[in-house]
């Protein structure tokens, strides 16, 4: 959410800007804007809209090889050309991009429209330029820090001043923030893919800390200035992997390689011989990890929906109480912090700040949490006690495909090893490993059926609103697909338990309420099979999700019922392949509409504001 990408060197700025700010746009945001120093002074560009229409509208001298370039995701003000970033003081000798919330934004407003200052914004950010240009500290770091010393909120921020052309200064607090190695130049970026084509050798930037970035090298303070000495690390990433290639989009891109993805995940840390799996990530021994006895997920949106499967696939092979909890509400309600239960932190990029805060009220109150994470170095990682990482590669769309893959995988060997330490039999281990080991071949067969999906997909996207039913294992897959189905085709789509149909949703069912039934071969298919007795009595339309070996009876002759099969594996292991066709479903049923599938409107990938 919000995008910030600086560069200092011997390269013009404003092209290596406009680009950075292309492969920021995953983020999510409604304006772009950048601002370079050059031999003229400093000069901004800002507008509502795409980078492109940025890009268009840029000056032709608009030298400068010192620069900052924002996307931003309108939080305070409109998203217009003045809210825009980057923000600059009356004199235009600073210019400031800011992701976060200053939550004393008022009273700084306040007090500086008391001193004379007139700002020209909506925004919250615009204060910052103006308190670093009022500074009379001697250098730019010093200005910097005089100016955090008052603002209260989270931030990720970098600076420009055009008495200091030799450098950017950057700070972080609650949002993200890197800083680049490159040959004679640097950069400053949100996010790896800004910057990647260019460099992968980073230093992260932990909160509290400012970075002084010139074309040679960088060094690190607290706030108070006091060095940190933070060095780079070299990032095992390979640059093609954030573009989409051959494929017409990244979603599409990012369905068709979670096969890989998973083989990715599981390589290596499944033991065959005694049953179990190896999670050296986690940080517990056999003594500590048979002392968990209760495990609490933690995620927001997807992450959250995953993260109900996981806590089910705890309960049915570790036999400890588990749930998940929407990370976003969890802080709020004074949780009781336990020191036998496990937290579990999900979040592909790492950086959910709903997550975060999450993570550092269990970490304040001494309690465990180990994160499932996708971005190494990201501030989730760092800030757990061990983890889990995806190995699911750079995912760049909106809407999580082989991420979420992953993160199954992720509690399903989480399950096993804490199942094997307890009761669970090595038979039943070396039956899940072997589950396990065929999933990837399952999912390729899952996508083989595109086509089929493609034409089913193009018949509820005409609907205005669907229902998504499943029970137990399947309640969270409904969840999960109504999810992607509402954030990509923006059509309303609800999720509900199969066995709550009558206690009120059975009202709305009619001809225009399609519903996508997940039926899987368990105990509970026959259960399941007469609600959509319900369904189909009452004219609903039906896709069933299901096995090859169902046999839904009668309903065949229902005149508006859709089969969808998938393969079978073992039961506790059926969600994830459940969930592939739901993907498709959306996926295509976005496409028929005609909506950017990549950056769907008003949401971000990386949401780091609450």
């Amino acid at each position: 959410m919000c995008g910030i990408v600086g560069y200092v060197g011997a390269q013009p700025a404003a092209p290596i800007l406009v680009e950075g700010l292309t492969r920021l746009e995953h983020r999510g945001y409604d304006s772009a804007g950048v601002a370079v120093l050059g031999p003229s002074g400093l000069k901004v560009a800002k507008r509502a809209g795409r980078v492109r229409d940025l890009a268009d509208g840029l000056p032709k001298r608009f030298g400068g090889k010192v620069g900052v370039g924002h996307t931003r995701w309108a939080t305070h003000g409109a998203a217009n050309d003045v809210n825009a970033h980057p923000h600059s003081d009356a004199s235009r000798t600073v210019s400031i991009v800011h992701n976060g919330i200053i939550d004393n934004a008022a009273a700084l407003r306040h007090r500086l429209t008391e001193d004379g200052v007139e700002l020209v914004s909506d925004t919250d950010s615009e204060v910052v330029a103006h308190l670093v240009a009022r500074s009379t500290a001697d250098t730019l770091e010093g200005k910097v820090s005089e100016a955090l010393a008052a603002i209260e909120g989270t931030y990720g921020l970098a600076v420009l001043h055009a008495d200091f052309p030799d450098r950017i200064v950057a700070a972080r607090n609650g949002s993200p923030l890197i800083i680049g190695v490159g040959d004679r130049e640097m950069f400053v970026a949100s996010d790896l893919a800004a910057i990647v084509r260019h460099t992968t050798t980073v230093a992260h930037l932990d909160d509290g800390e400012i970075a002084s970035v010139t074309a040679t090298g960088f060094t690190t303070y607290r706030q108070d200035l006091t060095s940190t000495a933070k060095s780079a690390v070299q990032l095992d990433v390979d640059p093609s992997s954030y573009d989409a290639g051959e494929h017409e989009s990244f979603m599409r891109k990012e369905m068709h390689e979670q096969p890989a993805a998973a083989e990715r995940a599981l390589r290596g840390r499944l033991d065959e011989r005694f049953g179990t799996a190896h999670l050296g990530g986690l940080n517990m021994d056999a003594r500590e990890t048979r002392a968990i006895r209760r495990v609490k997920i933690l995620g927001c949106g997807s992450a959250y929906y995953v993260g109900q499967m996981g806590a089910g696939l705890v309960e049915e092979l570790a036999r400890i109480p588990a749930d998940a909890e929407a990370a976003s509400e969890f802080r709020y309600r004074n949780p009781v912090i336990e020191p036998d239960t496990l937290y579990v932190a999900v979040s592909q990029s790492g950086e959910t700040i709903d997550t975060l805060l999450a993570v550092e009220e269990i970490r304040r109150k001494g309690g465990r949490v180990v994160g499932l994470v996708n971005v190494v170095g990201s501030a989730i990682a760092r800030a757990c006690d061990g983890g889990i990482y995806l190995h699911a590669g750079p995912e760049i769309a909106v809407a999580s495909t082989k991420a979420l893959t992953n993160m199954f995988l992720g509690f399903a060997l989480l399950a096993l090893q804490l199942g094997r330490v307890r009761d669970l039999s090595i038979a039943d281990g070396r039956r899940l490993i072997a589950g396990l080991d065929r999933l990837p071949a399952q999912i390729e067969e899952v996508l083989a059926q595109e086509d089929t999906l493609a034409v089913l997909a193009k018949r509820l996207a005409e609907a205005e609103s669907l229902f998504f039913v499943g029970r137990v294992r399947g309640f969270p897959v409904a969840r999960e697909g109504a999810q992607k189905f509402k954030e990509i085709s923006y059509r309303h789509a609800e999720a509900y338990q199969t066995s709550e149909l009558k206690h009120g949703p059975l009202a709305l069912i009619c001809e225009q309420v399609p519903t996508v039934a997940i039926v899987p071969a368990d105990e509970l298919t026959d259960r399941n099979v007469g609600a959509l007795h319900e369904i189909a009595a009452r004219g609903g339309p039906l896709v069933v999700v299901t096995h090859e070996d169902v046999d839904l009876g009668d309903l065949t002759a229902h005149a508006d019922l859709q089969r969808v099969d998938v393969p079978r594996n073992e039961r506790e292991l059926d969600p994830i392949l459940l969930t592939i066709p739901l993907q498709l479903l959306a996926y295509h049923a976005a496409l028929h509409l005609g909506h950017d599938i990549d950056k769907p409107r008003n949401l971000a990938k990386s949401v780091t504001v609450e």
